[in-house]
């Protein structure tokens, strides 16, 4: 293969590549690749550029009669950690073809869905175990005990209410994942809309003395009006299970100028004890609770934010959290109007 054939060889792919002669000595490489592992490479020991034990061990071994073999490589950019998977091929005439596919985000889709497997695991075991405690025990010991019955049958419809409130959620969470690349364009009038989800929340209020202050003006903006119901549900609900009783919870409706044009912003802000700011960007993140045996007691399912974010995002706005230890939270939705 001529120098003229292997350049070409080389441009035409649209992954980084280089060829490797000999195995001591690198022969040419594409513009993806220099960009990748910097300038200066060609006439140089390739263990200089590329610096995985795995990929120089692959590299060592090829043979035109052996098929292509992947390897590992990790490098630290700017700060980030990117993975890549290296297929080295043998050409033959002593060539050997490295080429280099960054599988970073592969690689965090595959922890994130064992992580979530493994939450959800967790999550649903802790419900069924106490479900079959009991139904045990009432089965035997408390077979003929009406109130140990009685008690036992209480705590069993919490668990199962539990996990019932799970399952819908990560049904909730999956179909708006599902839509979340199509952007809802329905008129959506959001004072009308945040009335009717502070009146369906009128008995969590009183239950604690509380109130909800809504103020702002009528605005109407492209959207999904049961997903927007279910954002603002879950703001206003926690804002009012997590704050001090006795409090205002206070909904504000204000215009906002940002740099994809106007927009709105829908805030909610409780006078609770505040959040403290080492949980703030795990919030949204599923499963993660700031006090996992109060949010399990209220019936949480560590969800919620993860929904609303998901719903947010679909609607191509954005949520801001700001929080004080002492003094409170302000969970802010910023919506376009087009």
């Amino acid at each position: 293969m001529t120098e003229s054939q292997l350049s070409r060889l080389l441009t035409g792919l649209p992954l980084p590549a280089m060829l490797v002669r000999n195995g001591d000595r690198v022969q040419a490489c594409n513009a993806a690749a220099v960009a990748l592992l910097g300038e200066g490479m060609v006439g140089r020991h390739p263990a200089i550029a590329v610096r995985a034990p795995a990929v120089l061990e692959a590299l060592t071994a090829a043979t035109p009669d052996a098929p292509p073999q992947d390897a590992r490589m990790t490098l630290r950019r700017e700060g980030q950690e990117q993975v890549f998977q290296v297929t080295v091929s043998a050409l033959g005439d002593g060539l050997v073809l490295l080429v280099f596919r960054d599988v970073t985000e592969e690689e965090r889709a595959g922890e994130m869905r064992r992580d979530f497997v493994a939450n959800v695991s967790h999550e649903l075991r802790t419900p069924l175990t106490a479900l079959m405690g009991f139904i045990e025990t009432l089965k035997n010991a408390a077979k003929d005990d009406p109130k140990a019955r009685d008690v036992f049958l209480g705590i069993m419809e919490a668990e199962a209410g539990r996990m019932n409130r799970l399952v819908r959620d990560l049904l909730q969470l999956s179909r708006v994942e599902a839509e979340e690349r199509v952007r809802p364009k329905e008129p959506v009038e959001l004072r009308g809309l945040l009335q009717g989800v502070i009146s369906s929340l009128q008995g969590v209020a009183e239950k604690e003395g509380d109130s909800v202050l809504l103020t702002g003006d009528t605005v109407t903006v492209p959207g999904d009006h049961d997903q927007l119901v279910q954002v603002f549900t879950n703001l206003v609900e926690n804002a009012l299970k997590y704050g001090k009783a006795g409090q205002v919870v206070r909904v504000t409706l204000s215009p906002e100028e940002t740099v994809r044009g106007p927009a709105v912003r829908v805030e909610v802000a409780d006078e609770g004890e505040g959040i403290d700011p080492v949980h703030l960007p795990r919030l949204t993140e599923r499963f993660y609770r700031v006090d996992t045996h109060r949010s399990r007691e209220m019936g949480g399912t560590g969800l919620g934010l993860a929904i609303v974010k998901h719903i947010v995002s679909r609607h191509r706005g954005w949520l801001r959290v700001e929080s004080v230890v002492g003094e409170g939270s302000r969970f802010s939705v910023v919506l376009p109007l087009g």
